[in-house]
């Protein structure tokens, strides 16, 4: 794979470019938003910056991307089409839809879902076979795991070229066995947020505790061992007796709790609005921004390391 596309340049988009470009591919980015392409400049500026502080592979520099004027001219000619548009089904079948028309049938069209199962993904497609899920994690440029999902038609050479590509680019291809939805990552993540939520809308912890508590506790750990091994660690005898009355006891709430829920009908979505669970001036935003690179930088290191 030589020439890859990537459609949607907001949260995700800029990170994954510059990350396929520094490991040698030549990129073109297209966004329907003219806010969207104006801004990601920088965003790519700063993501190759984290890259030559990682010291990953210098491959290629952000001469190798270019920003397309429409759909048919950014895929044409593509080996690799990776959409990272917004989490919406039918939004997602139009663009792979307009995709199956445009490209080759060689041609792997990979989605950046966070959670939609890639089966879904493939319906109405000529050439299901080449429909696959690359789930990067946030920030794409930082964190070294891609997700690869196989849906119902997925071909096993489909999957065998994209964790090829993902080891080729120096990151860790992390093979999903069943097309569940939320695949993996997410699925564990979204467990861990509920009961944090529950928590903390219950009055037992402040936002502030709970976050420290996390990342300083369970995080901190995590982050070495992983949880089957910590399993080991601590002991399944241990486990299996906290598990006996713990279990019981956690959230199971099948809904979205209303401290998320009147927060976003007000218009409060976190940093991009400037408050969310927390308050966020510009100045505090740019300054969280640089720390949590440099504080995962550091992170990712050391754990390369150890």
């Amino acid at each position: 794979m030589k020439h890859v596309a990537v459609i949607g340049m907001g949260t995700m988009g800029p990170g994954i470019a510059a990350t396929l470009a520094r490991g040698g591919m030549t990129v073109s980015g297209y966004d329907t938003s003219a806010e969207a392409v104006a801004n990601s400049g920088a965003l790519i500026t700063g993501a190759f910056g984290v890259l030559e502080a990682l010291g990953m592979p210098d491959n290629g520099g952000p001469e190798q991307i270019r920003m397309s004027d429409s759909l048919e001219d950014c895929v044409a000619g593509a080996d690799l089409v990776v959409e990272t548009v917004p989490e919406d089904l039918e939004l997602k079948l139009d663009l792979l839809g307009q995709l199956d028309g445009l490209v080759s049938p060689d041609c792997v069209l990979a989605s950046d879902t966070s959670g939609i199962p890639i089966t879904r993904l493939q319906e109405g497609n000529s050439h299901p076979g080449r429909v696959v899920g690359m789930h990067w994690s946030n920030p794409p440029h930082i964190i070294p795991i891609i997700e690869v999902v196989a849906g119902e038609d997925t071909a096993p050479e489909t999957v065998e070229r994209m964790t090829a590509l993902i080891r080729q680019i120096n990151l860790l291809p992390i093979l999903v066995k069943k097309d569940v939805p939320g695949f993996v990552e997410n699925r564990v993540l979204y467990a861990i947020m509920r009961e944090c939520v529950d928590l903390v809308e219950d009055g037992v912890i402040d936002a502030e505790a709970l976050d420290q508590c996390v990342s300083w506790g369970i995080g901190y750990k995590l982050a070495v061992v992983g949880p089957m091994a910590l399993l080991d660690m601590a002991g399944l005898d241990i486990y299996q007796a906290v598990g006996s009355y713990l279990n019981k006891e956690l959230s199971t709430r099948s809904d979205v709790s209303p401290l998320i829920t009147e927060r976003t009908a007000a218009g409060r979505l976190g940093i991009k609005s400037g408050g969310g669970i927390f308050d966020y001036t510009p100045e505090r935003i740019a300054e969280l921004r640089q720390a949590r690179a440099q504080k995962l930088v550091a992170t990712r290191k050391a754990l390369e390391n150890r």
